[in-house]
């Protein structure tokens, strides 16, 4: 069975400029999720999808096969994961006559994703065939059953009240959190998902989606300039080591 790692890296970052190829810790960012994927031995095949000549070559040196770019149309900041992903499959089969059985999409951005987690999720939907795909999720720092948004009138209204929920909790926002229903945030560290789900449903994630739960403090997103700064301290203190990510440079 082929199971493709893909990894999204356009070169046109607005957060932080160039962001997928900046220097994190000493190597490029993008460095971070191909190493773990060329590590796992699950994997068969690591793609860069990339619209930017420079972070397809940086990709290369680091082992990631870089067999086509991606269309300019879909690179933009509005673009969603499925066009890129069905752009990927589609060129694989018209261009080199097969198709991987499952693909794993590894985002630039999560660069302490442990190799464990991509070993884990890619086996739990090997195990059940009957799901679309697997998500790593943790259990969120703050309850969705106590947010709210403001309406055009100006008064707080629920995110999330008693229609979700059902009578038992009429008020769930002035509830202890501890009796309120366990609920997961996707972290976006490791999506699993067959190639059929992609092709023929149209779909990232399928209908019937397995979780593999991750503890919360394994999660660290780079999104912003503050998280770029924390990450790299984790790294460069030893809080984290590549021991406890699995993979290694060189």
């Amino acid at each position: 069975m082929e199971i493709l790692a893909l990894i999204q890296a356009r070169g046109g970052s607005k957060s932080i400029p160039r962001k997928n190829i900046r220097l994190f810790a000493g190597h490029p960012l993008i460095a971070y999720s191909i190493a773990a994927g060329l590590a796992s031995e699950l994997v068969s095949r690591v793609i860069v999808s990339t619209d930017d000549e420079e972070i397809a070559a940086i990709a290369r040196g680091y082992g990631a096969q870089t067999p086509f770019m991606r269309p300019v149309e879909l690179s933009q900041d509005d673009t969603a994961d499925l066009p890129v992903f069905q752009h990927a499959l589609e060129w694989l089969a018209e261009n080199e006559g097969r198709s991987p059985e499952i693909v794993v999409q590894l985002r630039p951005t999560s660069p302490f994703r442990r190799l464990s987690h991509i070993d884990q999720a890619i086996s739990r939907l090997l195990e059940h065939p009957e799901a679309d795909s697997v998500r790593t999720v943790c259990v969120p720092f703050q309850n969705p059953f106590k947010m709210w948004r403001i309406g055009p009138d100006g008064f707080m209204q629920p995110l999330l009240g008693a229609p979700v929920l059902g009578a038992e909790y009429p008020e769930p926002y002035n509830m202890p959190r501890q009796l309120l229903p366990e609920v997961f945030w996707q972290t976006g560290y490791v999506d699993v998902v067959w190639s059929d789900t992609i092709l023929h449903k149209a779909s990232m994630t399928g209908e019937r989606i397995l979780p593999l739960v991750i503890d919360p403090s394994e999660w660290i997103d780079i999104d912003s300039p503050d998280d770029w700064r924390r990450a790299e301290r984790l790294l460069e203190s030893g809080e984290i080591t590549f021991e406890d990510l699995g993979f290694h440079f060189g």
